[in-house]
């Protein structure tokens, strides 16, 4: 079997060897074992599951909620000669129907799904009648209430495991602390408990901390002092630019990227990075996900994360290729306020949720009871002067709604123009008989593009205006005409963000949003917000350590690299010194307030000198503080990571 599975790796991928846990998560897989796998970003998920699929009769099943990540991996995969495919919302009815056909009856390998897919009726018929040999779990994390990105359609996914007994599950993400780890295994109702798990450790990376009122002046340090690319996170859209400009204008090659342009314009800055035609991207966080680019040199934030999660995830992405990297966080007083204000934002009262739900559902005008899997273009800026919104009290109840399981915000991304022949060859020339105005174009579309009756083919109206000798607008009226009489069906591109009603839409008095959840993930976002602000403020505490911790590696050593250890380094006292001064001092002025000279007297066995180092690292941590009667006590609001 291991002979096999490193053919396989070979001959589709080029590597004669897996990376560590690889092949371990793989044989798991292939003993018919639930398995989950934390792999870091960048750590080759996706081939924990392909390898093992290409092994295995049958198809791999594939949910993500990514779609951009999920038509890259389809087309990766055709690249290799692999058949694979994608079912997204916002695709035609018949496309899906092709595409369920493929999967049911032909030998596709790879069906990649939205997590809200398993809610359909047909989905889960069709998939009765396939024969699935994995499915693959990517952003496990997601299924998690505890997690920093719960998504409810992930709930369904143990139920579709009811309709094909015995096929193992292949559970993935990059992040996921302790809590989160054990609900996954729960939620998708593993067998036996089997998790494997690749140190969060990143030993060429170094963190770095920076509390400054200077933050540009920071950034460009770290940029001139690196050769190699790097990416600046930013919190808005408006603020990218803004930074991207001001870099430009020091003579550094940097551009801006966010969710709000459109998906050409997105694709054409991410290849000018990936080939370094420029060093730096300024983007909100819809930047990175899925970009393979190992020699990121630097990621700086210079704005507060919304979780520790989302932060390793981001500042992970330096440094892929194992060579030394750094992760940079600049922050300020403001910015702790910001990140609270934020937070309270994120989490409107549920009468304005039941409000914006409302004005959804106005705004598409949709009648109660209908509207279920439909999708829509979606503009958050025209919807909010229409109703007089806010834009983030918007945005925040939308996330909440789908939180809910009502409805599902797509990210934008660039579907083509699409034409399929629904009828046979016989029924489509009686048409042209019985409709010659139209004879003349349909012989052009038969004449352009070939495959129009098995599956819906991209296409491009100016070429079809072009070569035709018309104009585009008669193009396009012939176009909509033929799918209006059902002789053709064409799909006009897109490239807006998509919103999907999941349910039918209910009257607002039936909407119910659990006050439990609300309260419950209020809470729990509070306490990650708290862990950002908490590792950010923390100067006495290796950070390696503290995000090390965090995902419940409890005993991991000091990196030695990030801000707090280069300056600890200085002290000249090794680790087990400090710990045992550092334990002994707490010790003592937490049962009475002592003056240093009381300290350093009652400590024996240690060199005063190293004492007096110790304690005046503590107090510069803020970990100890001297009284009114130069006394230190035991800070008693200091919160302690380990």
């Amino acid at each position: 079997m291991i002979n096999e599975i490193r053919r396989i790796l070979l001959k589709y991928w080029g590597y004669h060897s897996f990376r560590p846990l690889q092949e371990d998560i793989i044989l798991s897989v292939l003993e018919g074992k639930d398995t989950l796998a934390l792999l870091p970003t960048g750590g080759g998920k996706s081939i924990c599951f392909q390898v093992p699929a290409l092994r295995n009769e049958g198809i791999c099943i594939v949910v993500t909620p990514l779609i951009a990540l999920m038509k890259d991996q389809v087309n990766n995969l055709k690249n290799k000669q692999i058949k694979a495919a994608a079912i997204y919302s916002g695709m035609h009815q018949r496309e899906i129907d092709i595409v369920l056909d493929n999967a049911t009856y032909g030998d596709l390998k790879f069906l990649y799904i939205s997590p809200e897919r398993l809610e359909s009726e047909m989905f889960r018929e069709r998939l009765e009648q396939m024969s699935v040999s994995l499915i693959a779990v990517d952003e496990a994390h997601c299924i998690s209430q505890w997690g920093y990105d719960f998504r409810p359609p992930y709930l369904k996914i143990a139920e579709a495991r009811q309709l094909i007994p015995g096929v193992p599950i292949l559970a993935l993400t990059a992040t996921a602390t302790p809590v989160v780890v054990d609900d996954i295994q729960e939620k998708l109702e593993f067998q036996k408990k089997n998790v494997f798990q690749k140190s969060f450790s990143r030993n060429n990376l170094a963190y770095i901390v920076h509390k400054s009122e200077d933050k540009f002046g920071q950034m460009l340090r770290m940029i001139n002092k690196n050769p190699g690319t790097g990416i600046i996170y930013v919190r808005n859209r408006r603020r990218t630019k803004e930074v991207a400009d001001f870099l430009t204008k020091q003579n550094i090659k940097a551009d801006f990227y966010h969710a709000g342009l459109d998906p050409k314009t997105r694709e054409r800055k991410q290849d000018e990075w990936v080939h370094e035609k420029i060093k730096v991207m300024v983007s909100t966080n819809a930047f990175g996900m899925g970009i393979d680019k190992p020699n990121v040199r630097f990621v700086v934030h210079l704005d507060l994360p919304d979780s520790l999660e989302a932060y390793f995830q981001e500042a992970g992405r330096a440094g892929r290729d194992e060579k030394e990297s750094f992760a940079l966080l600049l922050f300020d007083d403001s910015d702790i306020g910001n990140s609270r204000r934020n937070f309270e934002n994120s989490y409107p009262p549920r009468e304005t949720i039941k409000a914006v739900y409302q004005a959804i559902g106005n705004y598409y005008q949709l009648a109660e009871g209908s509207g279920k899997d439909l999708s829509f273009d979606f503009d958050l800026h025209e919807l909010c002067e229409t109703y007089r919104f806010s834009p983030v009290i918007v945005y925040s109840s939308l996330k909440f709604l789908e939180k809910e399981g009502y409805i599902l915000m797509n990210e934008s991304f660039y579907s083509p123009s699409k034409l399929f022949i629904p009828i046979n060859h016989e029924d489509l020339y009686r048409f042209q008989v019985e409709n010659p105005k139209f004879d003349p174009f349909i012989k052009l579309l038969l004449r352009l593009y070939s495959g129009l009756f098995n599956d819906f083919v991209k296409i491009n109206e100016n070429e079809i205006a072009i070569k035709g000798d018309i104009k585009k607008e008669l193009a396009l009226k012939y176009l909509f005409t033929l799918s209006k009489f059902g002789v053709i069906n064409y799909l006009q591109a897109k490239s807006k963000p998509q919103i999907v009603f999941l349910k039918e839409r209910l009257d607002v008095k039936n909407l119910l949003l659990s006050s439990t959840n609300y309260e419950e993930r209020k809470a729990e976002a509070s306490r990650r917000m708290e862990s950002v602000i908490n590792y950010a403020s923390e100067s006495n505490q290796c950070r390696s350590q503290i995000l090390l911790n965090y995902f419940g590696e409890k005993n991991s050593n000091r990196c030695g690299k990030c801000d707090v250890c280069l300056k600890r380094n200085k002290l000249k006292i090794n680790d087990l010194e400090f710990d045992k001064i550092s334990n002994e001092i707490s010790k003592m002025i937490r049962k009475s307030a002592l003056t240093l000279q009381e300290i350093v007297f009652d400590m024996d066995g240690f060199q005063e000198e190293k004492v007096i180092e110790v304690i005046r690292w503590l107090e510069e941590g803020g970990q100890i503080i001297k009284n009114s009667d130069q006394q230190y006590e035991w800070r008693k609001q200091f919160r302690l990571f380990i």
